[in-house]
Parts: C-alpha cells; structure tokens; sequence
C-alpha cells in the first residue's frame, strides 16, 4: 500500500508541476465547470434524438440515474470510508502543490466524483451509439481530460481519478446495458 500511494503522489506531483503551463492553467480549470459540459452533452442529447425519437425521454432518465448513481456512490458511500484528504488540503504537501484554482472545494478526495460521473455517461453513452462507434473515443477522452483536471488543478491524487473512472464505467455498464436491453433493442424490433 506505501508503493501505490509513493507512485500515486508522484504522478501527483509531475501532473501538478512538471506538467505546468499557461495553457493548462488556462483549460484545466474551464474544463472542471458544468457550464463548458452543457454543449457536450447536449450535442450528444440532439443526435440520440435523431437517432430514438421518442425514446430520447427514456434514455435521458437512464442517465439521470446514471448520473446520482455515480455522484451518491462516490460522495455519500465511498467518500466518508475513506476519508483521503485533498492534495490542497493534505498538510504535507500544502508547501509544494500548486493550486491553480481559487477554492479547494470540501469534503475528501478518494474517489473522484468528477471522474466517476463524466466516466459513467461515456459508458452508457457508448452503449447507445449505433452507426457512429468512431465517437466513442471521444466520450472517454472527454471524461479522461476532465480526470485530468482534476489532478492538475490540485484537487485528486491520480489513483482518486482512476478510482472513480472506475466506478463510472461499472455503473455505465449497468445502466448502458439496461438502456440497450429495454429502450434501443425494443426501438429496432420494430
């Protein structure tokens, strides 16, 4: 356990200082913001319209499950057992982070909830997705930059992101696979 948690900090630290640049300062914390997410997803809102009709509405409530899903499993379950501080609030390592963003947010680390809930939706998300399988790629880079993030502006450990990426593709996967079960394979019987 003191290997993984030497290698999770030093992965820490060569994302938070070695990695350093304008630009990342300048994307990681827009990224991190649910208002850059809305164009995202509400592009891949409009193409399973296109592609279910109707169906959207039902899609869209699986989602919404996956969604409280990952974030209560994350925050409400496995956050309060684990109780890892934030890299910005970890007293050993105040002196050498940087925290390129102004609020270091509450609560604990372990695990990412940013990475599991943006995981979990490129999980589902890619159980819908018929005729365009060259997209899937791009959900999970999607949630992968927004780990990243995560990690770069001081908030997680990498091991927090992983974690949580984790958890979402496991909770995507259910969901995807009863979404794709009931919903997308009773929309091609007909």
């Amino acid at each position: 356990m003191e290997t993984i948690r030497h290698i999770d900090y030093a992965l820490f630290y060569f994302i938070n200082h070695n990695l350093a640049n304008s630009f990342f300062d300048f994307l990681c914390p827009i990224l991190r913001q649910k208002l850059v997410w809305l164009p995202f997803y509400a592009l891949i809102a409009w193409y399973f319209y296109k592609s279910y009709g109707t169906k959207v509405l039902w899609l869209a409530l699986l989602a919404i499950v996956t969604i409280v899903l990952s974030d209560q499993i994350s925050s409400t379950i496995i956050k309060p057992i684990f109780h890892r501080l934030r890299p910005c609030h970890n007293p050993a390592l105040t002196a050498t982070i940087r925290l390129v963003i102004h609020d270091c947010g509450s609560g604990f680390s372990f695990v990412s909830s940013h990475a599991a809930n943006h995981f979990a939706l490129a999980t589902f998300f890619s159980f819908l997705i018929n005729q365009k399988k060259k997209w899937v790629p791009v959900l999970y880079l999607w949630a992968a930059a927004i780990g990243f993030s995560q990690v770069y502006v001081a908030l997680h450990y990498p091991v927090d992101v992983v974690a949580g990426a984790l958890l979402g593709v496991i909770i995507g996967c259910i969901t995807g696979l009863i979404a794709q079960r009931k919903v997308v394979m009773r929309s091609n019987d007909r």
